[in-house]
């Protein structure tokens, strides 16, 4: 993948990993809902596909609900040379919010990851997903972005120019066990 292997000062990556399997505890508001068992595998996989596969995360934006950072917590991403900002603004964000979000990140970010829910983060990474992309990725994700899928986008340009600069998917997980 080019992503590890490609250090052009100009190219940023975006990892947006859907949280793992949820339960359904009863009594439990949607926010509060914590991971399934299945739902701390898959985290714990796609963390490790993550960290053997790409560059060390530079900042982390994750929804405050509860399984979003369980999934960040089972995922092992959550490094000391990471930034971690935990943001309401995440949990029931659309495309347009989330390119909001990713927008103010700092510009020395190298790679950024975004923890969040559907369909925020299928819509934003078909919405990015341009000129360039990797086909077999592309239809996999469009097929179906499920619990613990890890999009993997490149963008030409800083943060602050991902509504405009051109950004392609070159890589579409999704680990299971």
């Amino acid at each position: 993948m080019s992503t590890a292997a490609n250090p052009s000062p100009t190219v940023r990556t975006l990892v947006l990993l859907r949280h793992g399997k949820s339960a359904y505890p009863p009594g439990v508001g949607d926010h509060e809902r914590p991971l399934a068992p299945r739902g701390r595998r898959q985290a714990g996989l796609a963390g490790r596909w993550i960290a053997a596969n790409l560059a060390p995360i530079d900042h982390v934006i994750c929804s405050t609900a509860e399984r979003t950072r369980q999934t960040l917590d089972a995922s092992g991403l959550a490094t000391p040379t990471a930034l971690v900002d935990f943001t309401d603004q995440v949990y029931g964000a659309d495309d347009e919010d989330l390119v909001a979000l990713i927008a103010a990140a700092d510009a020395g970010d190298r790679m950024l990851l975004v923890v969040g829910h559907a369909p925020g983060l299928p819509d934003l990474a078909d919405e990015l997903a341009g000129k360039g992309s990797d086909p077999a990725a592309l239809n996999a994700m469009r097929a179906k972005y499920p619990t613990s899928g890890v999009a993997v986008l490149e963008l030409d340009g800083d943060w602050a120019e991902i509504a405009t600069a051109p950004t392609r998917l070159v890589d579409f997980v999704v680990a299971r066990s």
